[in-house]
């Protein structure tokens, strides 16, 4: 007797109640202060009930930190799910794209106070995604695990400070053209095989 395949629904159930509140917070925090907002503006945003927000997240800050480790998980592997084969070590241009597309919301967690404390979070995110891409590249010198982390968690501060000036200039360039100087500056690091002077 075969066995009948077991339904699906439960976890898409979840994943839309993850998303409705999600959005709920990603739209409030662009109309008011972080501080101002309450669980049930976020409930009454996202058409959830107070128990099932509670199923899910302890509190809206909560939510709001899940929001940020999901899409950093997302964007920092990007490339290695795609099985990209570019020397791209960073998907610069799509994550670039997404903030200019955001820059309001980027501009709301400026005046929340919390736009530092994502951008600490988002160098570990991305040095991990870094690192794997780097283990994976051919074209990369050969290096000492003791040495490729610290290069990863460089590449990543590199890429999130490049960042940082682009908004602060108003993103003028377009994000592939960032994409290429980011990747210019990689791989001129990463090919140099010049030993450092000691101090």
């Amino acid at each position: 007797m075969k066995r009948s395949r077991q339904p699906r629904q439960p976890d898409e159930r979840v994943r839309r109640t993850r998303y409705q509140l999600g959005q709920a917070m990603f739209k409030l925090i662009q109309e008011k202060p972080l501080d101002r907002i309450t669980v049930q503006d976020v409930l009454d945003r996202a058409g959830v009930g107070r128990s099932t927000f509670y199923v899910h997240f302890r509190s809206k800050n909560d939510l709001l930190l899940s929001q940020f480790e999901e899409g950093l998980e997302m964007w920092s592997t990007l490339l290695s799910k795609n099985h990209e084969t570019s020397t791209r070590v960073a998907p610069v241009a799509e994550f670039f794209g997404h903030a200019a597309s955001a820059k309001r919301f980027i501009q709301a967690l400026r005046r929340s106070g919390r736009l530092n404390d994502n951008f600490e979070l988002a160098q570990g995110y991305f040095a991990r995604g870094i690192e794997q891409r780097l283990r994976a590249l051919s074209g990369v010198p050969s290096l000492r695990d003791s040495e490729l982390r610290p290069r990863a968690v460089a590449l990543a501060g590199s890429f999130l400070s490049l960042m940082r000036w682009w908004l602060d200039r108003g993103a003028k360039e377009s994000p592939q053209a960032m994409d290429k100087l980011f990747h210019q500056m990689v791989w001129k690091g990463l090919r140099q095989d010049r030993p450092c002077p000691t101090p």
